[in-house]
Formats: C-alpha cells, sequence, structure tokens
C-alpha cells in the first residue's frame, strides 16, 4: 500500500462518487438490464497486466451502474431504506484503510471497546435497560444483519433450554412468532435444528393491525404444552415489513417470562425512530425482552451492513458459539479480562464496523438524527394525506413510523381484478425509471408500499412521486 498512490487514486475515487451523488437523480431508480446482461460486456476471464484506474470509471460509468438499483436515490421508496452518509461513508474509509481483523480483544483492543463503548451510547439514546449495557452481564454487539442477529439469540436460546431439559428433547422445542415475522426466522429455525412444523407463525389480522394477539399466543402455548411440546423462543417484531405492525411487547413478555420461554424482539426498522421521546412508547416493554435488535444500516445514517444487538446475558451467547483453538489463546482472554466479540457471532473474523456507528453518532448527534427521522415520518404522513385525497385509492393500514400501504380500488369493487389493477400499477410506475416502490399482500389484498426513508428525499420527490401514481393509475383505468 503506497501511501502517496493510495492518496492520488482516492482523490479520483471520492471524486467518482461524489460525482455518482451529484447525478444520482438522472438514474432509473429500478435497473433496467435484462438477467446475464453483464456477461455479455465484460471478458472472460481477468486482465494479464494492469489497467489504468481510468478504464475501471469508465467501465463502472457504462456497464455497472446501469445495473445498479439505486438504494440512495431519493426516489427510491422500496422496501424499507439503506441508508448512507458523510459520515457513514468516512468511517467506512476508516475500517478499510486500517483493515483489522477484530475477532478478539488482543487482534486490536480499540475494536472491541469502541464497539461496546457505541453500542453503549447507542442503547442510551434508546432509553434501553441498564440490562442490555456493557457494564453488567449483558452488552451489545453489531452484526451483519438482522438475520444474523436472530439466528445467534435463537442458538442461545435452543442450547440454554437443551442444558435443562436434555440434548434429546430437540425436535419438542417450539418457536412462536406472528404471520408478519421476517423469513428470516424461518431460515434460523431451519439452521438451528428446530423442526418445522415446530415453527408457529401465529396468524394476524386487520382486527389488531397485523399485531401478535396476546391471546392468540397464550392458547398456542397452552395447546402445546398440553401435546408435550416444549415453547422455547418468541420473537416480537416493531416495525414488521409488510406493514409496520408493532407486536404489543409487555404483554407477549410476559408470557414468554411466564412459560420459561427467550423473547426476542426485533426492530430492524422501526428501532431507530424510537431514539425521538414522541415514539419510544413502541418498545415499551423491552425490558422484558432477552435480546433486541435494530438495524442502524436501515435509517440510522450508518452505511451497510452495520445491524446492531443488545442482549442482557451475553454468557447464553458465549455458551452457545464460543470455540478456543490453542492458536487463539492469550493471557487477556483466557484471563476472563476482557470481551472477545468472535463468540458472540457466527463467523470468526470481523470488521472494524463501530468506526462509522461512531463516526455518525459524533457528526450528527441526537438533535440532528432526531430531525432526520422526523423529517421522514412528516413526508410520509403529507403522502398519507394525498392518497387519502384520491377516492380512487384506499389505505389499507394506519401508517406507522415513515411506510403508507394502499391500493388502487378496482371499478365497481370488483375485488376479483383488484391484484391485477394494482401489479400492472406497480410495475408501470416502475418501469418508467421515476421512483421504484415496491409491494406485499395482506388479509389477501395485494398492496403498494411506499417507504420514505433515503436520506436525499424531499417533499418535491414524494409529491413526484403521487403525481406519476396518480397518472398512471388513470391510463390503466382507461384501459378497463
Amino acid at each position: 500500500m503506497d501511501a502517496e498512490q493510495l492518496r492520488e487514486n482516492a482523490h479520483k475515487m471520492v471524486d467518482f462518487i461524489a460525482d455518482y451523488y451529484k447525478t444520482i437523480e438522472n438514474f432509473p431508480v429500478l435497473s433496467q438490464v435484462q438477467p446475464g446482461y453483464l456477461r455479455e460486456l465484460l471478458p472472460d476471464s481477468a486482465p494479464t497486466h494492469p489497467e489504468p484506474l481510468q478504464h475501471i470509471f469508465d467501465d463502472i460509468q457504462a456497464k455497472i451502474l446501469p445495473g445498479v438499483t439505486h438504494w440512495q436515490s431519493p426516489n427510491f421508496f422500496g422496501y424499507y431504506p439503506s441508508n448512507s452518509s458523510i459520515a457513514g461513508f468516512l468511517g467506512e474509509m476508516m475500517s478499510a484503510g486500517l483493515n483489522i481483523v477484530g475477532f478478539s480483544w488482543i487482534t486490536s483492543p480499540a475494536a472491541t471497546e469502541l464497539e461496546m463503548i457505541v453500542l453503549d451510547w447507542f442503547g442510551k439514546m434508546l432509553k434501553l435497560p441498564e440490562e442490555f449495557l456493557s457494564a453488567g452481564k449483558g452488552g451489545g454487539v453489531i452484526q451483519g444483519t438482522a438475520s444474523e442477529a436472530v439466528l445467534v439469540v435463537l442458538l442461545a436460546a435452543r442450547d440454554k433450554i437443551l442444558r435443562r431439559v436434555g440434548k434429546n428433547s430437540l425436535e419438542k422445542l417450539v418457536v412462536y412468532a406472528s404471520d408478519q415475522t421476517h423469513s428470516a426466522l424461518q431460515k434460523a429455525c431451519q439452521i438451528g435444528g428446530i423442526h418445522p412444523d415446530n415453527c408457529r407463525l401465529l396468524r394476524t389480522d386487520s382486527s389488531t393491525d397485523y399485531a401478535l394477539s396476546p391471546n392468540v399466543l397464550d392458547e398456542a402455548i397452552s395447546n402445546d404444552v398440553t401435546s408435550g411440546l416444549i415453547p422455547f423462543f418468541l420473537c416480537a417484531t416493531v416495525g414488521t415489513t409488510s406493514s409496520t405492525a408493532v407486536d404489543p411487547l409487555l404483554e407477549l413478555g410476559k408470557i414468554a417470562k411466564s412459560n420459561d420461554m427467550w423473547f426476542h424482539v426485533d426492530a430492524a426498522y422501526a428501532g431507530s425512530a424510537c431514539i425521538c421521546p414522541e415514539y419510544r412508547h413502541y418498545i415499551d416493554g423491552v425490558e422484558e425482552a432477552d435480546s433486541f435488535n435494530t438495524n442502524a444500516h436501515k435509517w440510522f445514517l450508518t452505511n451497510f451492513d452495520c445491524s446492531v444487538l443488545w442482549i442482557k446475558d451475553r454468557n447464553a451467547l458465549i455458551h452457545a458459539l464460543s470455540t478456543n483453538p490453542e492458536f487463539l489463546k492469550n493471557k487477556a482472554s483466557q484471563a476472563n479480562l476482557v470481551v472477545d466479540y468472535k463468540d458472540w457471532q457466527i463467523p470468526l473474523g470481523r470488521r472494524f464496523r463501530s468506526l462509522k456507528l461512531w463516526m455518525v453518532l459524533r457528526l450528527y448527534g441526537l438533535e440532528n438524527l432526531q430531525s432526520y427521522i422526523r423529517n421522514h415520518i412528516n413526508l410520509a404522513k403529507l403522502f398519507e394525506e394525498l392518497v387519502a385525497q384520491d377516492p380512487r385509492f384506499e389505505i389499507v393500514t394506519p401508517r406507522l413510523f415513515s411506510l403508507v400501504c394502499f391500493r388502487l380500488l378496482p371499478p365497481h369493487n370488483d375485488e376479483t381484478c383488484a391484484t391485477k389493477l394494482n401489479h400492472g400499477l406497480l410495475d408501470a410506475v416502475n418501469s418508467t425509471g421515476k421512483i421504484f416502490v415496491s409491494h406485499t399482500v395482506l388479509s389477501g389484498k395485494y398492496l403498494l408500499r411506499l417507504a420514505v426513508g433515503a436520506p436525499l428525499t424531499e417533499e418535491r420527490h414524494v409529491n413526484a412521486a403521487w403525481k406519476l401514481l396518480q397518472d398512471e393509475a388513470s391510463a390503466l383505468l382507461a384501459t378497463l
């Protein structure tokens, strides 16, 4: 790594990225390429001799960017946001520059200690119970995604219960969640050896705004216990993927505790909003949880990946995930003086991800981060009001946070064509390249989802998105 060569090329790279952001609205938000397009544009094998950096930039511009869906575009309203920021970018750059592999304290003490400190800061911003902070038996750890977070806590919960009931009881273990829970839970069950029939995804409906009913949970647990099964894990969600439903944490947590179950809270998207006092009540009841997760890379200006998991009993993770080969032994670890994050995650190696979260917290500060969240929620409120004013459209679930679920009503209330109509509207607006929205299905209804959360989104982008939806809806309805 020649310092001057790095300086020269890194300046060029930063200029390229800055120019990309300057012109990001010129690109179709959703990539318009066909599958396999890139193989026709690139050589069959790697070059034998080095190529100039400018040639690579030219290829990125001409061949790579057309195949990119622009998640940072102000007109990206699909799925949930994946935030980037100057602070997050600089932290990522610093992490790449130092390029440490911080699996244990000794491999880079600053990486471990900064992660502990920064996650304590974040936990305090969320007003999490002290048991989740590093001064006690718990603490925070950065995972890659919420999928990894739910997997590691499920493994910890599995091993904890099997130590009590015997390892031969694995086939009796039962997991509970709502049918709105992210599919990552099902994958975690597959990896963790939980029988697919024992993953209870309990039905929700509009009567609870698609939140998990404590009564439904209680009944399911009672039936399983009567059948000789062992309830051991409950996953609640704050801000479900389809509609931002919020499960009632306090009531669910009490049910979990009375049945000696592990209680995990997935707040991957909506957790960030809870730094604002007016939204903190959505995680009331988190004191009953054993683990809590939110993705700083979704709605907290921290570049992907940075999924934050807090746990009350770190030893539960360590018991499930620890390995201690001879070549990794050292005095600090052997004396239990330090945290070794390798024992809190699936892989051994780990990047210095806390740097970017640290930079976000320091370069923006709590007040600016709160304003950022509130602005997106206000823009979502604006969109909701616009939809409500057009009798051709229907808002299907109450808006929570920055997501609006809506649909174009079929003519003469003909529900048989409603799905085709809204699928057509989705394809029509996305194929223009002007915006990108995604969809879901709730109670058999095909819905469009518009999630505000891209860092560059302003009121004009929301207004333009609504006008495009109205225009394409008019064109569709005219063909019927």
